[in-house]
């Protein structure tokens, strides 16, 4: 059983970004964390806080958790990897996820359907641009490059990046709920960012696990809240579970609704949904199971979460991303775990 390494998930912004998010990232960066990562939605972009953080620190990794896809093209995500690896001598991670229908046709305008062979054909030119090894080309209908359209000039020409990558094959995760995806990831990616994973019951994802190299490498975020109020600290686990189960994702279409159902809980998930949308958002959060949001989340004092640990370095977790903003949880997760 390897160890399990530490991360600091910053998320995204709301109004503005963390207060404190580069002197976080510096103190996970002393205490050994082994990564830092970033996220967007319709607000901040994920790479432009990892530059502000890597040109601050020396050595912890910089990922997007994540960047996607209907952002921009594989091309232009590419050169962003590229850059952000060479400013920070090789410490990228490149973390892709196809978001939802709601953002992608609704903040980037552009159709959902199919994204299982968008994700394919996106992540091939990215590594073909990682490679730099020929012109980059793809022949599929989601990104064909040259343009081959008859709206078009007829001038597109195959390219090679300028550039000369720091690293030929900068590691590329996926955020990936629904079993296809997540089998997907297994097989054109180096590692999987689950939204939800409870290492008490890994059953869910066995499947589609099931074709894993052994280098596959799994990184989820969990809350973390060191207290001795145990009741009030999974209180606002069970808030942000229902603001996704409840509030992201259209009444019929919501990939994370969909999870929950198949963890067990189908029952529990509608009722969330109904009283999110007729915005009883307190009533939605009660609705989750306490053993669900405990699982979910290392919640109590310090001595009930070093007990709590014992699961996760069991599962097949290979990294724990820490969703704090609390400098001395940092510390005391950093002792428990490292």
């Amino acid at each position: 059983m390897a160890d399990l390494k530490l991360g600091l998930a910053q998320g995204y912004w709301g109004r503005g970004p963390h207060a404190n998010f580069v002197e976080m990232a510096q103190e996970a960066e002393k205490l050994g964390y082994d990564s830092v990562w970033s996220a967007e939605s319709w607000g901040n972009d994920a790479f432009t806080p990892l530059c502000w953080i890597g040109a601050q620190t020396e050595k912890i990794k910089l990922g997007t958790a994540v960047v996607q896809l209907s952002a921009r093209p594989p091309t232009a995500c590419a050169m962003h990897a590229l850059s952000l690896d060479l400013l920070s001598n090789g410490r990228f991670i490149l973390g892709l996820g196809v978001s939802g229908p709601q953002v992608v046709e609704g903040w980037y305008g552009q159709p959902f359907p199919k994204p299982l062979a968008r994700t394919r054909e996106y992540i091939d030119i990215v590594r073909q641009v990682f490679a730099r090894e020929a012109p980059v080309t793809n022949a599929g209908p989601h990104y064909p490059l040259p343009y081959p359209g008859d709206d078009g000039m007829g001038l597109g020409k195959p390219l090679k990046p300028i550039v000369h990558p720091l690293r030929n094959k900068i590691p590329i995760f996926m955020g990936a709920e629904g079993p296809k995806n997540i089998a997907l990831s297994t097989e054109i990616a180096d590692g999987w960012l689950p939204l939800f994973y409870n290492p008490y019951d890994e059953s869910v994802y066995e499947q589609s696990l099931v074709n894993a190299p052994d280098d596959f490498q799994i990184n989820q975020m969990v809350i973390v809240n060191i207290t001795d109020d145990i009741d009030a600290g999974l209180h606002g686990v069970k808030a942000f579970l229902s603001l996704y189960v409840g509030g992201m994702g259209a009444k019929n279409t919501n990939f994370h609704k969909d999870l929950f159902c198949r963890m067990g809980y189908e029952a529990e998930a509608e009722k969330i949904q109904q009283l999110f949308m007729e915005n009883k958002r307190d009533e939605a959060a009660a609705v989750i199971p306490d053993e669900l949001a405990d699982a979910l989340s290392l919640v109590g004092p310090k001595d009930r979460i070093k007990d709590r640990l014992q699961a996760w370095r069991e599962s097949k977790v290979t990294t724990l991303l820490v969703a704090t903003t609390d400098k001395q949880q940092l510390r005391d997760v950093a002792e428990l775990v490292l």
